[in-house]
């Protein structure tokens, strides 16, 4: 701001520089949506481990392929992922375990056969506290209690101390629905405060195993894991958020996964399609799995001449061969897709998002086979499909063997032809979507032009000296543009203004051609 002189002497004035760094976006966090043991419905819950999806959707079940997939993209390297529990009522039930303390109904925070194992127990505190709680808050004496909630499966306790049915800053509902992970309260009585439980458990038992002194599920109320998940309940609805497009609470994911709705079953046609059309609102990367059955290269070449060519999508063949925990480590087929985006993630971070993540440093950790062995002939036929192959090589091991996105057809043509190259201008999009919001709403005139070329300019250089682009100069690899030329008067009186970024995407080295030659002797003359 100008300074008001007013009296002799120095002021100080700052002046701001125009510098706003725009900070490159995560390039790797993968969405996973499918059906779960336990946790919030329809709700994006970030997570950082495979011990994070533990604790919160219950780990590995047969009956499903998210846990695995999830487990496969941890031990391949990924770094960060989000988990969208679906749910199927079975036949009208909601599959929620309710239980009570006297007064006090509660239900499991989420449905599932696991809060079936819930219990809660109910205290009373000393006088001496009930009586300096009611002066401070106002209340009778005996209005206050202790709530205890355990999960007998997990051993987790949930404690809620001095808390009362009353209206007010300590009320039982608002406190335990506001933090509890295991339990909602459903309804209380006016006034009265829950009964407490007999003080001490009978001789060999806990509070936790003696009916005295808790209070567990009853047969009749016990929760249920739900029917089979559908087509329906994985893509979802778009209005109600629900499916895949519970992704629309969270801010960023670069990668989608959809593992199979049980291992051995397959993702519907209808729900990829529309998968493919969400991820390429959401500048993000589907990752489509091959069928079960698919048992060589023609039902591979039959699978993708089935779905559109998105650019935003990848297909991987075969499925993977690794242990199951569930059947004492035996080897059993499970899809790709959770590998190969823990591939990704871990590609993106040694390399960055430009380096095609296939070839021998493209390794899948922990898989003892693949499904289909493939040879180069095989490989040959698939790679200008679009196709990505996962080989098997005797130094390498199990690698993924190819880079193309469902446009990397060679019939198509397609400037998107290339996974790293697809997904380094939806990071170069990304990012500067989000590092350019301040321009809205300045003052459209060169100022404001040469504010914006300094601040893109910037960002792509950073991004040309870490290797992403091609060519020996700047000059070649990138360009800025934001003029007069760019945004011409009518633009301006339509409060438009236009930036124009291209960069020169590295593409990778598909094809190795060695050419040897003998030297033949030559003969003096």
């Amino acid at each position: 701001m100008p300074v008001t002189v007013s009296y002799p002497g120095v002021y100080i004035q700052e002046v701001p520089s125009g510098v706003r760094t725009i900070t490159g976006v995560a390039t790797s966090i993968a969405a996973f949506v499918g059906r779960a043991l336990r946790g919030p419905v329809n709700e994006p819950v970030p997570i950082n481990s495979f011990a994070d999806f533990e604790r919160v959707f219950g780990g590995l079940w047969q009956d499903s392929g998210l846990g695995f997939a999830v487990r496969d993209f941890f031990a391949s390297g990924g770094g960060q992922g989000v988990v969208v529990r679906v749910y199927r009522e079975d036949g009208g039930e909601d599959g929620v375990a309710s239980l009570s303390a006297g007064t006090l109904a509660l239900k499991a925070a989420s449905p599932g056969e696991w809060g079936s194992s819930l219990r809660v127990r109910v205290e009373h505190p000393d006088a001496a506290i009930a009586a300096a709680l009611a002066a401070r808050y106002g209340l009778d004496e005996d209005a206050f209690f202790n709530l205890l909630v355990h999960d007998v499966a997990t051993g987790e306790t949930e404690e809620y101390r001095n808390v009362t049915v009353v209206e007010g800053p300590r009320q039982v509902k608002a406190l335990v629905n506001a933090q509890s992970r295991l339990v909602t309260v459903t309804g209380h009585s006016a006034a009265d405060r829950p009964d407490a439980h007999q003080a001490a458990p009978a001789a060999g038992e806990t509070i936790w195993t003696d009916d005295d002194t808790s209070t567990g599920v009853a047969a009749a109320a016990a929760g249920g894991h739900g029917a089979a998940i559908t087509d329906e309940e994985v893509e979802g609805s778009e209005g109600d958020k629900t499916g895949i497009y519970a992704l629309e609470r969270t801010d960023l994911f670069n990668l989608l996964v959809i593992p199979p709705y049980a291992p051995d079953d397959d993702v519907g046609g209808a729900v990829i399609e529309a998968a493919m059309a969400y991820v390429e609102r959401r500048r993000a990367i589907l990752l489509v799995d091959p069928p079960a059955d698919a048992d060589d290269k023609e039902d591979a070449k039959a699978a993708v001449a089935g779905l559109t060519k998105s650019k935003n999508a990848a297909f991987y063949f075969p499925r993977v061969l690794k242990p199951n925990p569930l059947h004492q480590n035996r080897l059993e087929a499970f899809a790709p897709s959770g590998t190969v985006a823990g591939v990704i993630a871990r590609t993106d971070v040694s390399r960055g998002v430009w380096k095609a993540p296939a070839g021998q440093e493209a390794t899948m950790s922990g898989v003892a086979g693949l499904t289909v062995k493939l040879t180069d002939a095989e490989n040959g036929e698939l790679n200008p499909l679009g196709i990505n192959c996962l080989r098997s090589f005797p130094a390498a091991g199990r690698v993924v063997w190819g880079a193309r996105t469902l446009r990397g057809d060679d019939r198509l043509a397609d400037e998107w032809k290339y996974l790293p190259v697809r997904r380094l201008a939806l990071f170069i999009e990304e990012s500067l979507y989000r590092g350019t919001q301040w321009v809205v709403f300045e003052p459209n005139d060169e100022p404001l032009w040469s504010q914006i070329r300094l601040n893109v300019g910037s960002f792509m250089h950073s991004l040309y000296r870490q290797g992403a682009f091609a060519g020996g100069s700047p000059r070649d690899a990138y360009f800025v543009k934001c003029d007069r030329e760019t945004t011409t008067p009518a633009d301006v009186d339509r409060g438009i203004v236009n930036v124009v970024v291209g960069f020169a995407p590295l593409k990778p080295a598909e094809f190795v051609i060695i050419t040897l030659q003998q030297i033949a002797g030559q003969l003096d003359t």
